[in-house]
């Protein structure tokens, strides 16, 4: 890069700085088009509207009950990922879905039975929306006008495929009608028999609309009849201050961040923090150009992927470092470093991005609504290490800041023995295994769940209380829950206020009559209020069981992936079992954690996994793409013992400031958050440290042993 250009780029980077932070902050023209007030905020922050069905049937089956949960579930994940369905009572379903104020917008859509019917000519009922068992809106180029054409393309189930193969059979040459609520979609004529189980519904006007009809088939029939009983728009769980007091802690731990940065690597720490302001502007545009929900488990995410997103620089100086000691000139080693670092931070981030997208393909409510946020902060990331900071660092070197004293160079550290303290380093993760394994026993023998599920994993009581008076939620946080949790005896208690009223839902755990009766009477005593408008209601969990599953299910299926992806990428399964191991730990280790101090298992448990996942499988890759590097330069010749614990020596510094710098954000999160923030950031604290820990004291080691067994019975 010249002079001149180097220049063009400073300004340009100067220029698109402005531009972004002018953008987010800010906004376009009346509407405030990017602003970071447009983002879409969860229930917990923002509200949203809520809305009770009830059924038809006076007594329904708990089976169709919960089925027809799962569906509303989907349908509402349509609005948000952050929506929540659970059953009230015995026959009645609420709905919450924020970023919606108008209740009407989605009322008609929601209860729609939807039913889906292939029927013959002569009316006989071949498939319903249940054989069905997935549908996906397409296209394809018309042979004759050369349009294009839009269909969705069915795939059905074993007992649907049987069913539609003999009735294609049956009727070839006559029509066979796709009726979707009582009107005629499609009416193709049948040329053959279809036994593949797979169909298609044409006649779209657009993408749009099939993917619409798409959507809503795969969700399928509800097994229900449903009737809405009442709606009302819901304010937020969380008081103005969770958002201020999170925006905060953002802002202070990047300022940390920054600065420590440019303390420890000079000249290149600014360029990181550069990176990491464009980077957080960037995640802040996208979240808002993809409508992405924003709850406040999500705030939480963004801010740990800015911790995250440092790793790729600190990768890229190290590697500097480390030419500029090996006697090459700031312009040579500036280039090497960055070539160096690229397998370790492609391989990093395209490992935990197979992970996200399993969990967008596989995952529901939450779980898809996190994978989409992954997947965002990990591409970005990428941009940012790879493309503005190489960038600048190349237009830095242009303009003669060339001087060693600017970078510095990586100190010659002697070679730890990881490898000989290796029994120890295995029993420290045994023994707190077995103390959480003792904890959960301890808490069933005495009739205790394992953990401590909050309201969304086991349901509760939901109790409508008309106040006098209007109370902000810092004022009923301050005021009521203490009142609540002396009735109760548990601190688990979620308040969302009703709109232009002064309704308030109070939820707590399952609460038998005599505790409904005794917290009627504590809210008279203390609030004067009428006892006789006071509802409550048994909810269910708002994580229903296949949500649960599917989660369960994409983490393994990720798992899977990764392995293999790690597999391919080293030529060794050796190295892809070394790093599953040691994700096994870090989650071994969290719930361990959950398990001996009680803390709330609730909807942001499944958030905080998957983070723990994502962010040790990143160390994982570092040192072992040294390893592989070290291994390929010596040849079979090396003493395997001394390499592992040079490659391990060689990246501690990464392993250490990248853990550091997380460790900052997520505890500066802790101190402001408020109490539900802190529930997710304790957990997050506790697996960086033990993906740190993984990384540097188990993942060599337990390749190392791997390596040798299955050497000796491969010569054996």
């Amino acid at each position: 890069m010249t002079k001149r250009k180097g220049i063009l780029t400073l300004v340009l980077t100067a220029v698109f700085i402005a531009v972004c932070a002018f953008v987010v902050f800010v906004g376009i023209g009346k509407t405030k088009t990017g602003s970071m007030e447009n983002i879409i905020l969860g229930l917990d922050l923002a509200g949203g509207v809520s809305i009770t069905y009830e059924t038809v049937d006076e007594n329904p089956s708990a089976e169709d009950m919960a089925d027809t949960v799962y569906k509303l579930q989907m349908r509402a994940d349509s609005y948000s990922t952050e929506s929540e369905v659970y059953q009230e009572g015995s026959n009645r379903i609420s709905i919450e879905i924020p970023g919606v104020s108008d209740a009407n917008e989605v009322l008609e859509e929601l209860g729609n039975p939807g039913t889906l019917q292939f029927v013959t000519t002569t009316g006989d009922v071949v498939l319903t929306g249940t054989d069905v068992e997935n549908a996906e809106a397409g296209t394809y180029t018309d042979q004759t006008t050369g349009a294009t054409m839009y269909i969705v393309a069915l795939t059905l189930t074993d007992a649907g495929r049987e069913a539609f193969a003999e009735a294609t059979a049956d009727n070839i040459g006559k029509q066979i009608a796709i009726i979707y609520d009582d009107t005629v979609v499609s009416s193709p004529t049948v040329q053959d028999t279809i036994s593949d189980g797979n169909a298609q519904i044409t006649g779209m006007s657009s993408f749009e609309e099939a993917d619409e009809l798409a959507s809503m088939i795969r969700i399928g029939a509800l097994n229900l009849e449903l009737n809405e009983i009442r709606s009302t728009v819901v304010g937020a769980k969380l008081g103005s201050q969770a958002i201020s007091s999170s925006l905060i802690a953002g802002a202070i731990g990047l300022a940390i961040v920054c600065v420590l940065m440019m303390i420890v690597y000079l000249v290149p720490g600014i360029v990181a923090s550069l990176s990491l302001i464009i980077y957080t502007l960037l995640i802040l545009l996208v979240l808002n150009a993809f409508d992405i929900t924003m709850s406040l488990s999500g705030i939480a995410g963004i801010v740990l992927s800015i911790g995250m997103a440092v790793d790729a620089n600190v990768i890229i100086y190290a590697r500097i470092r480390e030419e500029i000691a090996a006697g090459r000139p700031v312009k040579s080693a500036v280039k090497i470093g960055f070539q160096k670092a690229l397998s370790a931070i492609v391989d990093g981030n395209v490992t935990t991005l197979i992970a996200a997208a399993i969990l967008m393909w596989r995952g529901t409510g939450m779980v898809r609504g996190f994978a989409q946020t992954l997947a965002i902060g990990i591409v970005l990331s990428m941009f940012t290490a790879l493309v503005v900071t190489r960038l600048i660092m190349y237009a830095l070197v242009a303009l003669g800041m060339t001087k060693e004293s600017y970078y510095g160079r990586a100190k010659t550290r002697k070679t730890i023995p990881f490898l000989e303290k290796k029994a120890v380093c295995f029993l420290i993760p045994i023994v707190i295994f077995v103390i959480g394994i003792a904890s959960m026993a301890i808490q069933h023998f005495n009739g205790n769940q394992i953990f401590n599920y909050s309201l969304e994993f086991v349901g509760g009581t939901s109790t409508t209380v008309t106040f006098n008076e209007d109370m902000s939620i810092e004022e009923l946080d301050a005021q009521v829950a203490p009142v609540i949790e002396e009735v109760t005896g548990d601190s688990n208690i979620q308040m969302q206020k009703i709109a232009d009223s002064t309704q308030v839902v109070i939820k707590t755990r399952e609460l038998s009559l005599e505790e409904r009766s005794a917290m009627n009477s504590a809210l008279e005593d203390n609030f004067d209020v009428d006892t006789e408008e006071i509802t409550a209601e048994s909810i269910s969990s708002t994580v229903s069981n296949e949500m649960k599953w599917n989660a369960i299910v994409s983490v393994i299926i990720a798992g899977i992936c990764m392995l293999i992806y790690i597999w391919f990428r080293f030529s060794d399964v050796r190295f892809a079992a070394s790093a599953v191991l040691a994700l096994l730990h870090d989650v071994l280790i969290v719930l361990a954690f959950y398990a001996v101090f009680r803390v709330s298992v609730g909807s942001t448990f499944i958030a905080c996994i998957l983070t723990i996942v994502g962010y040790s499988i990143n160390a994982t890759i570092v040192i072992f793409d040294r390893i592989r590097e070290n291994l390929k330069n010596e040849g079979s010749k090396a003493d395997l013992k001394e390499l592992v614990n040079r490659s391990i020596t060689q990246t501690l510094t990464r392993s250490i400031y990248t853990s550091l710098t997380t460790f900052i954000m997520i505890v500066v999160l802790f101190i402001l958050g408020v109490s539900s923030i802190r529930e997710f950031a304790a957990p997050l604290m506790v697996g960086i440290v033990a993906g740190a820990y993984s990384s540097v004291c188990l993942t060599g080691a337990i390749w190392f042993i791997l390596r040798k067994r299955l050497s000796k019975k491969t010569s054996d």
